[in-house]
């Protein structure tokens, strides 16, 4: 599988939608597409007109896959780009968690 990053631009009203999006596109994911692709990550970014948008990670036999698993999620998935490499300077940052 090809590793391959892609941009969800202000997809969401909230990251309540966020969150059921996510929820849904695991689950095809996992049980209906898990021989074409795997989610790995993705980064939460606020968008300059105060929707929410992300960076997924995902590894996919092809674009193909990207785009029937967004279609069948109902989510934006035709802005995807395979990755070159990866320069890892150092590792994510742990979440802090509130007291």
């Amino acid at each position: 599988m090809q590793l391959y990053v892609i941009r969800r631009p202000s997809a969401w009203a909230t990251l309540a939608d966020l969150e059921m999006a996510g929820a849904k596109s695991a689950r095809i994911g996992n049980d209906e597409m898990s021989d074409q692709l795997r989610w790995i990550r993705s980064y939460v970014v606020h968008e300059p007109d105060g929707r929410i948008g992300t960076f997924c990670i995902y590894e996919a036999m092809n674009g193909e896959a990207i785009r029937e698993h967004a279609r069948r999620v109902g989510m934006p998935g035709e802005e995807f780009y395979p990755v070159a490499t990866t320069v890892i300077v150092r590792p994510d940052p742990a979440e802090s968690v509130p007291a």
